[in-house]
């Protein structure tokens, strides 16, 4: 082979091989990042997988919810109103908007006895909602019949 295209040809593998080696590590670093959400029914049915960061939400069970007497944990059951539910536990401060029959999505790890130990507790709200900060500042700025419009309770 004359020598430009010797040169030409490494130029060629090294392009190759640098975008080939990009592209590996831009896809194992995406993997590590993604966490699947998953609905009560699929938990129940074994697609969850066990011991991997995965996120799944649904409505909290009205009178499933049990605070640690001694701590922080709390204990709950999520469902879909399908009839699949599967247990919570968590170690930390439930969000405010956190009720009985209120949606939730929850992230964390399924152990091998369907127990969904969450790291991270969110509650969802409605359209409707306004915080009561905003609410507040209403009032403050003698708007006080837009603020009796505004409902501070979470729907």
């Amino acid at each position: 082979m004359r020598q430009p295209r010797r040169r030409r040809l490494a130029v060629v593998l090294f392009v190759i091989g640098g975008s080939t080696a990009t592209l590996s590590l831009a896809l194992l670093a995406l993997q590590e990042n993604v966490d699947l959400f998953y609905e009560p029914a699929r938990v129940t049915n074994g697609e969850a997988p066990v011991g991997v960061d995965i996120r799944a939400g649904g409505m909290v069970v009205e009178g499933s919810v049990a605070h640690d007497p001694e701590g922080l944990g709390v204990a709950f059951s999520i469902t879909d109103h399908g009839g699949h539910e599967f247990k919570v536990r968590y170690v930390g401060l439930l969000p405010d908007l956190f009720k009985e029959g209120k949606g939730i999505m929850v992230r964390g790890q399924l152990t091998a006895d369907g127990l969904f130990n969450a790291s991270e507790v969110l509650a969802k709200h409605d359209e409707n909602y306004v915080p009561r900060e905003f609410h507040d500042m209403v009032e403050d700025a003698g708007l006080a019949g837009s603020a009796q419009a505004l409902s501070t309770e979470p729907g």
